[in-house]
């Protein structure tokens, strides 16, 4: 394709605002489409061309982006909301949400008997990563759709391919249980220097750099000293991931002990401790109220 493709963005949320703003400032024709409308209508000032429904988006447009809360959304917009439908023949879809990878290969023989494509592309980084355009796209589909998107991924992120449909949203579960598995162990770690008497933001401070480093122990331990949980990461969506990585491991025949747990802890941070809406870091709430309440017996 000479010209750049016209893209529909269907999902301005803490993520897809930032990742549609930077195709925006690299020239792309975006249509922006949320459901809350304010959101999307933030991105005209920028550039964004703001569609009434998803459908209206999709309409002539080269590459349809998805960034939503899960496949059940992505579903939705695909099949009841037209938006597959509305969209021309050959035009390729991208999902950046992250789903079940049966669901993605699912997606892509419908659409594919359709005459679209379907690449799953979900993503790693945060809004941090979103704003600075340094997002891990994994990206799943026939090579051919993935060089087509390969530039418009660059301008979001670090694409790489790693296998047929549904291999993205694989290595993005792989991901999640990796994100929430080392939260929970970046929690036990600043929890026992609190109640051990240490500093818990020094302790952070002197094991930074050594085997113990990670992306984890940076931002997410400073947010656990900082007590801050406002939102990169909802809880909930942690939880919906971890889910669907038990179901991954279930259909793959194999047991995920870590992962089983972990998942459990964000289940009582999410359903006991009203935490759905807090930044996965507050897993560390759990672990207190864990700890008190073992304590009382």
């Amino acid at each position: 394709m000479s010209r750049k493709p016209v893209i529909a963005f269907l999902g301005i949320g803490l993520m897809g605002s930032h990742m549609a703003r930077r195709l925006l400032e690299a020239g792309y024709e975006l249509r922006a489409w949320n459901r809350t409308a304010a959101k999307a209508e933030a991105l005209v000032p920028h550039g964004a061309k703001v569609s009434a429904t998803p459908a209206e988006a999709a309409t002539g447009a080269d590459m349809v982006i998805t960034m939503v809360s899960d496949g059940a959304a992505v579903t939705d917009l695909y099949f009841v909301q037209g938006v597959v439908k509305a969209a021309p023949q050959g035009s390729l879809f991208i999902d950046m949400s992250s789903a079940q990878p049966s669901l993605a290969r699912d997606l892509a023989k419908q659409l594919g008997a359709l005459g679209c494509r379907h690449v799953d592309a979900p993503v790693s980084g945060g809004t941090a990563g979103a704003q600075a355009g340094t997002l891990a796209i994994m990206a799943g589909g026939d090579q051919a759709d993935i060089d087509e998107a390969r530039p418009v991924f660059e301008i979001m992120g670090r694409p790489t391919r790693v296998g047929p449909h549904g291999s993205g949203q694989l290595s993005k579960l792989c991901n999640q249980a990796i994100v929430a598995i080392t939260i929970g162990a970046v929690s036990e770690a600043l929890f026992l220097a609190e109640r051990g008497g240490a500093d818990p933001a020094a302790v952070r401070d002197a094991i930074r750099g050594g085997f113990a480093e990670s992306r984890i122990l940076d931002l997410h331990g400073q947010r656990i000293v900082d007590r801050d949980w406002k939102p990169g990461g909802p809880s909930r969506l942690q939880l919906k991931d971890l889910d669907n990585v038990l179901d991954a491991a279930a259909d793959a025949g194999v047991d995920l002990p870590l992962a089983r747990q972990v998942r459990d802890q964000f289940f009582r941070l999410v359903n006991d401790l009203d935490g759905a809406e807090l930044d996965h870091a507050a897993l560390y709430l759990e672990l207190e109220a864990h700890n008190l309440a073992a304590a009382s017996d």
